[in-house]
């Protein structure tokens, strides 16, 4: 897949996932976890990250099948998931690091007064079924410049997220605004740096507004990993992977060096998720995503 559609193909994929999940489920998520364990599976990893695992890279395998894969490589969490797939996750012990179901999409996020509203009674909404259902964090995006200047985009991200920074902080649900890339990927996206990121969050003001740090894509905007991370790392919440170039697999075909990187994060004292969000390019999907797992597993 071409990265220059990865937009787009995340949009669609998000849709389609919400679409097709299931209503009802069955069983038990204890018994689940304990014959995983009885057969050996998930035991292999060091226990010092939390691996987590990006739903729409693997939209092609069905949700439970996915769960399935996910006890066995190790993984606790599948995220960029709605309402309707977390009892799926619940039914075999997983979380979502990193749910969705609220907001309009990237394009069109709190930068935008004309959308705080619909923003606001869309997050009021979900956030209580989010701690409902045991999830702590949600994703939101700035929106695309549209001929906003830097400050403005700021000032008015501010003023929307801070209408629903009392409903968050009431369920203790953090708001995660996602950091991208406007050169290849998502062309105009405002949040598309570290430092903007830090002052918008130090602009609203509360503990429950962090960023989500995706190493891919601050890779192309502002390379110099490690350093952003040990000098904005306050800030952030949550990380997802990426090799560069070409959002695939984060093996020696890429240029990122991803245990270094791995290593400076849990040096920052990171509690929090890492996420695998590469397309993979080879035929057996799992077998990619185990492979980085264990590569970020230090």
């Amino acid at each position: 897949m071409k990265t220059t559609n990865h937009s787009s193909s995340r949009r669609t994929a998000l849709k389609k996932i919400a679409g097709s999940a299931a209503v009802a489920v069955a069983g038990s998520a204890l018994s689940y976890r304990l014959e995983a364990a009885e057969s050996g599976l998930g035991d292999k990893l060091k226990g010092r990250v939390n691996h987590s695992v990006c739903r729409w890279c693997y939209r092609e395998i069905a949700l439970e099948d996915l769960c399935k894969a996910a006890n066995e490589i190790g993984l606790t969490s599948i995220e960029l998931t709605g309402p309707e797939e977390w009892p799926v996750l619940k039914k075999y012990g997983l979380t979502s690091a990193m749910p969705w179901g609220a907001g309009k999409g990237i394009e069109h996020g709190f930068n935008n007064p004309d959308l705080h509203d619909e923003l606001v009674k869309s997050y009021t909404e979900v956030i209580p079924k989010a701690a409902a259902a045991g999830l702590t964090q949600i994703i939101c995006f700035s929106g695309n410049r549209r001929g906003l200047d830097d400050e403005k985009g700021i000032e008015n991200c501010a003023i929307g997220l801070k209408k629903i920074m009392p409903i968050a902080e009431q369920y203790k649900v953090t708001m995660v605004m996602e950091l991208l890339n406007s050169k290849v990927n998502h062309k105009d996206y405002q949040c598309d740096r570290t430092h903007w990121g830090a002052a918008l969050c130090d602009k609203v003001g509360s503990d429950r507004f962090k960023l989500l740090y995706d190493i891919y894509h601050m890779q192309i905007m502002e390379g110099d990993v490690i350093a952003t991370i040990q000098k904005y790392q306050k800030y952030i919440s949550h990380y997802h992977t990426g090799g560069v170039p070409g959002r695939n697999e984060i093996d020696e075909t890429q240029e990122l060096n991803y245990p270094a990187i791995m290593k400076a994060i849990l040096e920052t004292g990171f509690k929090g998720y890492v996420a695998q969000e590469f397309i993979p390019k080879r035929e057996d999907k799992i077998a990619s995503l185990k492979q980085g797992v264990q590569i970020c597993d230090v």
